[in-house]
């Protein structure tokens, strides 16, 4: 096992990270920028080291300012977290080259599925479905028209290196088509530095729904289950739910099957997740993060695993010690994202917490950093705390989520409470008849 973990990344994941190295007994390292200099992540850690001023390409996106950390504390392992340099492969390169544990999966591993032509090559070859659409990269605008009256409009143009939604236009007629391509690599070469797209049938009502896996370095390869996440505003999620209100456990062992079998032939190691596009009975692969997710939560809570826990045990070589068939899942559980945005407007609102208190009782979990004078920096992503529950239905889970957000308060920053409040409240959510263009009507409705 590793003698002391260094976290690059701050906020709630990185005393996620913390809480499960101390029941592990491994000491660790926070690094921080001088803005997060009295963050909760600083204050708990055992050893701390600055690197770098507020902005992140300074501080938390600086792999030589981390590397020279892990080395000065001596660290034997890196924990990634999420966002930041989780997924970028030259910065695993660079930690295991300095003789560094990357606690993640392998710099192959990262740079493949971080290339979405890539990731959709490798999973058609090993027997994982996707969407309808471009085999690669598109050559030129010719080759988009001819796919495109092929599968059917609409379809979705998407940047090869994208993410976030960025990159990524709809075209709903040939006549649109051009305009969604140009647009698409514009927004493909300023995010990414890469201008390549591909495309693919647009689905009307799909769900996103995503499958958990754990990997250990001796061929074994299980799932956790599925989380739906199909709640999400300008392609970000704001509400997780495991397991989805959409499948049964004949699908959920059939996807399951399909996927641990395709990264079992890859020899992947770690945590990993696969994520897909569901309508009409079928599933369609759309990527993989290679990473911890942020809503890692409602799994834990369904199955009773530490998955950050396990993270750190397979990096350090540990076989997974279990099977498929010994993981169960029991209940329902459900995840807001909390944001330091105006619930109206969605535009950030950094600033003083004056008071703060978070819901308990049953089956109810806050993972925040948040405390009472804490100052939410301008900096970074917006979302500061992660609220979850557990119960053994999804109406009873509905139920004491409702009850949790009525309990929850932060004072002195607006915050996206209110909004999953009216999401709770709604008939739709409530029947879990929604997909993944459902809250972006919802918001423009009952604003």
């Amino acid at each position: 096992m590793f003698r002391k973990i260094l976290i690059a990344n701050r906020g709630e994941i990185a005393l996620r990270v913390q809480r499960a190295c101390r029941e592990l007994g491994i000491p660790t390292v926070a690094v921080h920028s001088t803005a997060d200099s009295d963050a909760m992540h600083v204050r708990l850690a055992d050893e701390s080291v600055c690197i770098g001023p507020p902005a992140a390409r300074d501080s938390y996106l600086n792999m030589a300012a981390i590397l020279s950390a892990a080395v000065v504390t001596g660290a034997d392992a890196i924990h990634p977290g999420y966002g930041f340099l989780s997924e970028n492969a030259t910065f695993a390169e660079m930690v295991e080259d300095h003789g560094v544990a990357f606690i993640g999966p392998s710099p192959s591993h990262i740079r493949m599925m971080g290339d979405k032509i890539a990731a959709k090559t490798a999973m058609r070859r090993l027997g994982v479905p996707l969407v309808p659409g471009s085999d690669g990269a598109l050559p030129d605008l010719d080759a988009a028209q001819e796919i495109a009256a092929r599968v059917g409009y609409p379809v979705l143009i998407k940047a090869a290196a994208g993410g976030g939604g960025r990159g990524m236009k709809v075209a709903h007629s040939e006549a649109e088509l051009a305009e969604a391509w140009r647009l698409a690599r514009q927004e493909a070469h300023a995010a990414f530095g890469n201008d390549e797209v591909y495309l693919e049938k647009y689905l009307d009502r799909p769900r996103h729904v995503e499958l958990q896996i754990l990997a250990d370095s001796h061929g074994q390869v299980v799932h956790f289950g599925e989380r739906d996440c199909s709640l999400q505003r300008r392609h970000q999620k704001l509400l997780e739910e495991a397991g989805s209100p959409a499948l049964d456990a004949t699908e959920r062992d059939t996807i399951g099957a399909t996927a641990t079998a395709a990264l079992r032939e890859l020899g992947y190691r770690n945590a990993g997740t696969l994520e897909f596009l569901y309508q009409d009975g079928q599933f369609a692969f759309i990527e993989m993060n290679t990473r911890l997710q942020v809503e890692h939560p409602v799994t834990e809570m369904v199955c009773g695993v530490d998955l950050v826990r396990e993270q750190i045990r397979l990096a350090a070589g540990e076989p997974l010690g279990y099977t498929q068939k010994d993981i169960t899942f029991s209940g329902h559980a459900i995840e807001c994202r909390v944001n330091a945005e105006d619930p109206e407007t969605f535009l950030p609102t950094p600033g003083r917490v004056e008071a703060f208190h978070a819901p308990g009782g049953l089956g109810v979990r806050v993972d925040s950093a948040l405390y009472a004078g804490y100052v939410v920096p301008p900096y970074y992503d917006s979302m500061v705390a992660k609220l979850i529950v557990h119960a053994p239905t999804r109406a009873d889970a509905i139920a004491r989520l409702r009850r949790a957000l009525e309990e929850f308060a932060v004072v002195g920053i607006k915050t996206t409470l209110p909004l999953h409040q009216r999401i709770v409240d709604d008939e739709a959510f409530q029947r879990g008849d929604y997909s993944i263009h459902w809250l972006e009507r919802f918001v423009s409705q009952t604003k």
